[in-house]
């Protein structure tokens, strides 16, 4: 940033990276470390890192004004001296190019920190002595406090580098499926004939590989984790692995629906373990893949550039899969993708990862495994292999991405090519000369929303060369042109055609529903099954195969609501919007009304209702929640894209605002 902060030089900082402003005048207005700064500093540590600028004031949201300060110094000495006390903050991340002096206007002045990423054995990063109460998380534009299960893993990540390794007591040879066993075995000799592990009895095999193994400490042996996921039975895995779920599901369409044609989940027909999902999923992914015939050593080779990217995906979502998290492992096939997702946030940034070099598996015992019978690469060079594969076929680049709540990685590989015919067919139908004039990046952003639904500045970024402050001017001049319409704000930013509703990238939601990337959908731990089975064991949830009601819509930003229902809702909306004080029994009835057979969020329904929404949700939307009147999107109320729906009882939720009973007492 130039020593002249203008609004724009602080919007392209919010594309480009986490932002909070802070004002930081004190009581004085001369300065002052403001007492929530370290709440924010452990969110960013916590999560992708980010930019604190002290002595900006963001009022109203997304316009900022940088306003300064007049003695930076003081508020630079009590930034040092808390990071430096354990007692305020238990890791101190920054050094001394982390914090930068701009001057903004004669004696005024802003204070930039940028507070990096942590590190998996940094983490959490937390205020005060207690990480159970002082570990806070990014969530769109807040800082929230974490849970205590999310806490307990962070820590488990900091002490185990393999989480795979724990030794197992009362676990033995019993709880393994047999045939299982010996598929791994006949594969093993197939990959490495003359091996001399190839004949040795079971356990002394299943000790070499990693599978069994003896905890020396106190003496005893028993399964791995890492054997008993491999080789293990679906409901013994569960008995170690309460949230543990694997789920395969080819979808007829191009759409993100919940509809499938074939699916594969630990239902009792077969063991439900990692190495048999493998195998099964990975035959289905590419059985109607073309294989051009080729030679080698006289043997025809029945494999593909594609089928290599395939099993290195397939693998890499087992073997750095988080199996404590309530996410399910969910791979999806559709006629123009493949989809990968596992539960569990990556152990380095995506951005490191794709470049190839560096490697922080979270089940090392399970990597080798996989290995040891071919499939899996070592040092980091499976995710570059992707990419590389994929750009031989001129497809659109992958999409490798990762969600924060619940915490997952998600992979795609779309069959598509990056400037598909039909799509600029499409565009130049809607916009004529318009499209064929704009710039090379610009129709590529695009033909982008076009094929994925829609686009971000980190995904521009990652199919344009163009420089990111250039990619973020290029997006404001299309939405000021008409062209794209956005959803959310700063780095949380999507853009979509006028014409269409925005999607998530995601894999795995359901038809109409309009979501960002930090917005996760279904149960997680049952993600994609239909409502009628979500109460049923994950082991019977796999046999019925009829498709899923279509959920309601979901509407979190007032421009992605349909011209039509505007206009009801509005209609809706008069009782309260045309007048300053209502009574609270109205107002509930009234939101009752809008929020029949949709989800609505707090800013559209303040939009509707002439409220503030931070008002609404605390007095209003929050209250009607915990009295059972409205139910929630997420089960974490203080999602920060929440949104609500009626609950039906009786003549509760009606079109109207008349009602038999009031609400409150």
């Amino acid at each position: 940033m130039s020593d002249d902060l203008s609004p724009l030089d602080l919007a392209l900082l919010a594309e480009s990276v986490e932002l909070e402003c802070k004002a930081a005048q004190g009581r004085d207005g001369r300065g002052e470390l403001p007492e929530d700064f370290w709440k924010s500093y452990s969110a960013m540590a916590n999560g992708e890192g980010g930019v604190i600028l002290l002595g900006v004031q963001e009022k109203p949201r997304g316009t900022f004004k940088a306003i300064g300060m007049a003695e930076p110094d003081r508020v630079c000495k009590a930034l040092w001296d808390n990071a430096n006390n354990r007692k305020q903050i238990s890791t101190n991340l920054l050094v001394e190019h982390s914090v930068e002096r701009l001057s903004v206007a004669e004696n005024r002045w802003v204070l930039r920190i940028t507070v990096p990423r942590a590190g998996r054995h940094q983490k959490p990063v937390y205020v005060g002595s207690n990480p159970l109460g002082g570990t806070y998380l990014r969530r769109y534009e807040g800082d929230y406090q974490a849970d205590e299960e999310t806490v307990r893993r962070m820590l488990a990540e900091q002490v185990e580098d393999s989480r795979d390794e724990r030794v197992l007591r009362h676990f033995g040879l019993d709880d393994l499926d047999r045939e299982t066993v010996a598929a791994y075995r006949n594969r093993f000799a197939a990959v490495k004939p003359g091996h001399v592990w190839a004949d040795l009895p079971v356990p002394e095999f299943l000790e070499r590989i990693g599978a069994y193994g003896k905890n020396r400490e106190e003496g005893f042996s028993g399964l791995r984790i890492a054997g008993l996921l491999m080789f293990g039975r679906a409901e013994v895995i569960r008995d170690v692995l309460p949230h543990y779920m694997v789920d395969y599901q080819e979808r007829p369409e191009a759409k993100t629906e919940n509809r499938w044609v074939d699916r594969l989940v630990p239902d009792g027909s077969w063991s439900g373990n990692l190495y048999d999902f493998f195998r099964r999923v990975y035959q289905k992914l590419t059985v109607d893949l073309k294989v051009p015939f080729q030679l080698k050593e006289g043997q025809r080779v029945d494999d593909s550039p594609v089928h290599e990217a395939l099993r290195e995906a397939l693998a890499n979502t087992l073997i750095h899969a988080d199996f404590s998290g309530r996410v399910s492992v969910m791979v999806v096939k559709r006629p123009d993708m493949f989809g990968f997702r596992n539960p569990g946030r990556m152990r380095i940034p995506p951005e490191i990862a794709i470049h190839g070099g560096n490697s922080d598996c979270r089940n090392r015992r399970l990597q080798t495994m996989f290995q040891l019978v071919g499939y899996g690469d070592h040092a980091g060079s499976g995710l570059p292999k992707i990419y590389t594969n994929w750009a031989g076929q001129h497809w659109r680049k992958p999409v490798l991405y990762e969600l924060p709540e619940p915490e997952q990685t998600r992979m795609e590989l779309r069959m598509s090519s990056l400037v598909p015919d039909e799509a600029v067919v499409m565009l130049d139908q809607h916009l004529g000369a318009r499209f064929r004039a704009l710039p090379e990046s610009a129709r590529l952003a695009l033909i982008t929303a076009h094929v994925e639904g829609m686009v971000s500045h980190d995904r521009l970024k990652q199919i344009c060369t163009d420089h990111p402050a250039d990619l973020t001017k290029m997006l404001g001049a299309l939405v000021r042109d008409g062209l794209f319409h956005s959803n959310g704000s700063g780095r949380g930013t999507i853009y979509y055609l006028p014409w269409q509703s925005p999607i998530s990238l995601g894999f795995d939601l359901a038809a109409g529903q309009v979501q960002t990337l930090d917005s996760p959908t279904v149960s997680p731990e049952l993600a994609g099954l239909p409502p009628e089975l979500a109460g049923l064991p994950p082991e019977l949830a796999g046999a019925p195969s009829s498709p899923a009601a279509p959920a309601p819509a979901i509407y979190l930003d007032w421009d992605a609501v349909p011209e039509a229902l505007q206009t009801e809702l509005m209609t809706l909306g008069q009782p309260v919007s045309q007048t300053k004080r209502v009574l609270p029994d109205v107002l509930a009835q009234v939101v009752l009304a809008l929020c029949d057979g949709r989800y609505l969020g707090a800013r559209v329904l303040a939009h509707i209702l002439h409220r503030d929404p931070d008002d609404l949700r605390k007095r209003t939307l929050s209250q009607m929640v915990k009295e059972g009147h409205l139910k929630t999107a997420y089960p974490a109320t203080n999602a920060p894209r929440q949104a609500y729906t009626a609950i039906k009882s009786g003549s509760r939720a009606t079109a109207g605002v008349d009602t038999d009973a009031p609400l409150r007492a």
